[in-house]
């Protein structure tokens, strides 16, 4: 396997630092963790942050940690999904960052290996496509299919003017570009995944699947809430008159999406 180098030492191999936030997710957790066991790519860590679970979550970290020499994890109160991820952060110490929620997968074990092929001393994000599943872990469709966002080639921070582009597990950015989470927000992740495209240089779409993503997450269970946090994050970044304008564009885009897509699965 050829040796992919980080900018700063040509002899040193990229690693991945991948991370997996919990709060009482015994039964989704160890699937989350077996996929990234499975990875055949040797230069990771993995990161579990646990925010004081009652149920048998440390126990199910506990017995993968006997497996997994590269496993690290805490187990300690947090104040919500956000300050457990910038734990994540401040901890890791990888060249490139992976959130990979509970009930999230890698979808495959070459998943890293192949994305650590691609980098060059110039790439600042990784990126690539989604495969949605539901709670038996029956594959629904892609993203691009499922959704009226489509997969770029090419990636830039103003195509987010039309919202949250690559699902959040399949953006893989520089560790070294990475900003803390902003606080009280639904869609910090799309605030962060902006930040990190404005500073990046290099932007690679892998041109495969990265993760399986298990639907009606948190922003989905909280819809109003979502749009309005996504409204401010927007009108921070592009300002108040191109957010209204978006706002009108994504109304007509979902409109057409659904007519399209009548009858069929959409998310």
């Amino acid at each position: 396997m050829t040796e992919h180098t980080s900018s700063d030492n040509q002899s040193k191999p990229i690693v991945f630092s991948i991370i997996t936030v919990v709060f009482n997710g015994d039964a989704l957790l160890p699937g989350t963790m077996e996929s990234v066991r499975q990875q055949t790519y040797p230069h990771l860590e993995y990161w579990v942050i646990d925010g004081g679970s009652t149920d048998n979550s440390v126990s199910i970290i506990k017995d993968f940690a006997t497996k997994m020499p590269y496993l690290r994890w805490i187990s300690e109160k947090d104040s919500g999904i956000y300050d457990a991820m910038n734990k994540g952060l401040r901890m890791a110490t990888g060249d490139f960052i992976q959130f990979l929620n509970c009930g999230d997968h890698l979808h495959t074990p070459d998943t890293l290996q192949q994305l650590a092929a691609m980098v060059t001393p110039q790439t600042g994000v990784l990126f690539g496509e989604t495969l949605l599943v539901d709670n038996t872990r029956h594959p629904a469709g892609l993203m691009s299919e499922l959704s009226t966002r489509t997969l770029p080639q090419q990636l830039d921070w103003r195509d987010y003017t039309g919202g949250m582009l690559v699902v959040h597990q399949s953006f893989i950015p520089r560790r070294s570009l990475a900003p803390n989470y902003i606080a009280h927000n639904l869609c910090a992740d799309y605030d962060w995944c902006i930040k990190i495209l404005k500073a990046s240089r290099e932007n690679i779409n892998a041109g495969r699947i990265i993760t399986d993503y298990l639907m009606y997450g948190q922003s989905k269970q909280k819809h109003r809430q979502s749009l309005q946090d996504r409204f401010a994050v927007m009108r921070d970044h592009f300002g108040f008159f191109q957010t209204l304008v978006a706002h009108v564009w994504i109304v007509i885009r979902a409109i057409r999406h659904q007519l399209y897509r009548i009858s069929q699965t959409t998310y």
